[in-house]
């Protein structure tokens, strides 16, 4: 019995087949088969009943896997601690980042983090808001990328930098020719907004709400900012953005970003952890490469 085989198995259990699970543990799916198979035969007994699709644990499967888990922590734990004690960073970080963070901050520091510290596994998860608070409960990802205030009991958020909110507007919508913006003044039938389960679509409501009643209803959600402006574009609507996607947005386009009137309209970016959080190391590590490229960004402009 190996750690790789372990790993695989637990793998295929969560992915439900063995051509993702391959493709999750970048392995050919003949390898992993007969990894898992070679464990079959070593136990004596079958682990993954086949037959189903998606593939399920048999009854000796589940109880191999609850106490495989169980292994790879302490496998994971053995070899961070060690490396901490030789003054290494290295082990895995497993990261969830909420998707108004992802597209916009992750090229930013992997590459960096990745050649500094190349004894370091990064395993990265885009996730909604609500998955990430349950995936650090239930130990299934060890840090988070999230707004600030969002995670509730239990899990420490540390401030990493400040997120103004712009507003993006059609040049055919009655506020595009203001330069700055109050949400007093936004008709709300315009404003087109996030899907449920995003961090930053209460946080908008909640703006909205503290000046005025909503619709009942937005005629359109995306779980995309990239998509809520380009249906901006072709409509006479508007949407709410966060600063770090400005850059992204075409010289041709700037002039629909506009200023929102200055009570409250930015979010704070934290790394979130568990209370009971281990890789001190790893996540410094992170925290500190993150810092410095956003320093390096504003010393630019």
């Amino acid at each position: 019995m190996t750690i790789i085989q372990l790993q695989y198995l637990i793998e295929v259990a969560n992915c439900g087949s063995f051509s993702a699970a391959s493709e999750h543990c970048f392995v050919t799916q003949p390898s992993l088969s007969m990894q898992i198979k070679s464990l079959e035969e070593e136990l004596g007994v079958i682990l993954l009943d086949r037959s189903k699709k998606p593939v399920i644990p048999t009854e000796a499967g589940a109880l191999v896997i609850a106490q495989a888990q169980e292994t790879l922590k302490a496998y994971d734990s053995i070899r961070e601690s060690v490396a901490e004690l030789k003054g290494e960073t290295a082990g895995k970080l497993r990261l969830g980042v909420i998707p108004t963070i992802a597209p916009y901050l992750l090229h930013k520091f992997i590459p960096d983090f990745v050649k500094r510290y190349p004894k370091v596994e990064l395993e990265i998860r885009e996730m909604v808001t609500a998955d990430i608070i349950e995936a650090l409960k239930r130990d299934k990802i060890d840090a988070a990328l999230v707004a600030s205030g969002t995670c509730g009991e239990g899990i420490i958020e540390r401030d990493l930098f400040s997120d103004t909110f712009y507003a993006y507007v059609s040049p055919s919508n009655p506020l595009f020719e203001r330069s700055n913006i109050r949400f007093e003044d936004i008709d709300m039938n315009d404003l087109i907004m996030l899907s449920r389960g995003n961090c930053m679509r209460d946080q908008i409501i909640e703006l909205c709400e503290a000046r005025r009643g909503l619709p009942t209803h937005y005629y359109f959600e995306s779980g995309s900012l990239d998509t809520l402006m380009r249906i901006v574009d072709c409509t006479s609507s508007m949407t709410i953005i966060p600063e770090m996607a400005l850059e992204y947005i075409p010289s041709s386009r700037k002039q629909q970003i506009k200023t929102l009137a200055k009570s409250a309209t930015s979010r704070r970016i934290a790394i979130a952890i568990r209370r009971t959080y281990v890789k001190t190391s790893i996540i410094s590590a992170l925290e500190q490469t993150i810092m410095e490229k956003i320093s390096m960004e504003k010393a630019a402009r």
